[in-house]
């Protein structure tokens, strides 16, 4: 049995021209001596893809999809071994998975490039671990976009989209944000505009998305991979006054909202991540007890978060409520729109 690993070279020399490498449609197969050729039944859609974060909760999907849809796949990565426990070669041959100084060469002969890279911020926040979060995000941004700059023209890819987070607005229990709304005055707000700065830096001829994402729901990550074993425990419910916001996003509408703007390019500028109606987290609570047969009737206090998560604690306590007025002005379709569809399909998925 021949197993195919695309070498690194193979997917990455530089065409001639940008009209040239974006014409090239065609998928390389693996042949039974374990060599590539390309095939002659060209794809008139396919896309080089080069993601960071593509080991996260969100960009291990978002790979997945691109693959199932016959892309081509570079992950960007610090560790090519951590990248290869999420994405052996057995199953997934034909990925490159690309270490720091293996960067430039593989965005240079992509499509796209999509920045998801971001140390979590749901831990506990000493000043060492609120430098690291923000430090993670600026790093690796500064560095994709200052690859993307010094390619020439014809050969940088033709959109970056770069992941940031609704904590741009700051928090409140009465204010509605949208993309043209100011940014806030705390932490995460600081972290998101320097975030955004860099990005901004990207050349003008690069087709820029800001993606700021809102909190994703699935069932093998996110913050509701957190609530879930609360629930089965039967000790689940609202954490804090339960008042604040949840401006959320099923993890799929959020992979599809991204797999959109890979393609279309009225994609452009600030666009929020999340679905068209937030809730407040104590409806949240009471909706995920409901479709799990769990009372949400024990509510966390605000001590006893701020004693386990120190500042950080101010992620779940507080909130705001985001609405994705770009998303729907460019005609995205969500899958889940109302919090109790993607709760039910996440957690039904969760027992088969």
């Amino acid at each position: 049995m021949v197993l195919c690993r695309a070498p690194l070279s193979l997917f990455i020399a530089p065409p001639a021209d940008n009209s040239r490498r974006r014409s090239m449609r065609g998928r390389m197969v693996c042949l039974s001596d374990g060599s590539f050729e390309e095939s002659q039944s060209p794809m008139k859609s396919q896309l080089v893809v080069s993601i960071t974060g593509a080991t996260g909760f969100i960009g291990r999907r978002l790979v997945q999809k691109l693959i199932a849809d016959d892309h081509i796949v570079r992950i960007l990565t610090r560790s090519r071994r951590n990248a290869q426990l999420v994405f052996p070669d057995q199953r997934f041959p034909e990925i490159v998975i690309a270490e720091e100084e293996e960067w430039s060469k593989c965005i240079e002969g992509s499509n796209a490039v999509v920045n998801l890279a971001g140390m979590p911020i749901s831990t506990r926040w000493s000043s060492e671990v609120k430098k690291e979060i923000k430090q993670s995000r600026i790093k690796v941004t500064s560095k994709v976009v200052d690859l993307i700059n010094k390619l020439n023209s014809s050969a940088r890819p033709s959109v970056l989209i770069s992941a940031t987070a609704i904590g741009y607005y700051g928090t409140s229990e009465t204010q509605v944000f949208d993309e043209t709304s100011p940014s806030g005055n705390d932490y995460l707000a600081e972290v998101c505009r320097e975030w955004e700065t860099i990005a901004l830096e990207v050349d003008k001829d690069v087709r820029l998305l800001l993606l700021r994402i809102g909190v994703v729901l699935g069932r093998d990550g996110g913050a509701l991979a957190k609530m879930i074993p609360l629930f089965k425990s039967f000790a689940g419910g609202p954490l804090g006054t339960g008042k604040q916001w949840f401006s959320w996003i099923h993890v799929d509408d959020l992979v599809s909202l991204i797999y959109e703007a890979l393609r279309n390019p009225s994609y452009k500028g600030i666009v929020n991540g999340t679905a068209p109606h937030p809730v407040r987290l104590s409806e949240m609570c009471d909706q995920l007890g409901q479709v799990m047969g769990r009372p949400s009737w024990l509510p966390v206090p605000d001590f006893v978060l701020t004693a386990v998560l120190g500042e950080g604690a101010t992620i779940v306590l507080e909130g705001q409520k985001v609405l994705p007025v770009k998303a729907k002005e460019l005609g995205f379709t969500y899958k889940y729109p109302f919090v109790k569809d993607a709760l039910r399909d996440i957690i039904s998925s969760e027992s088969t």
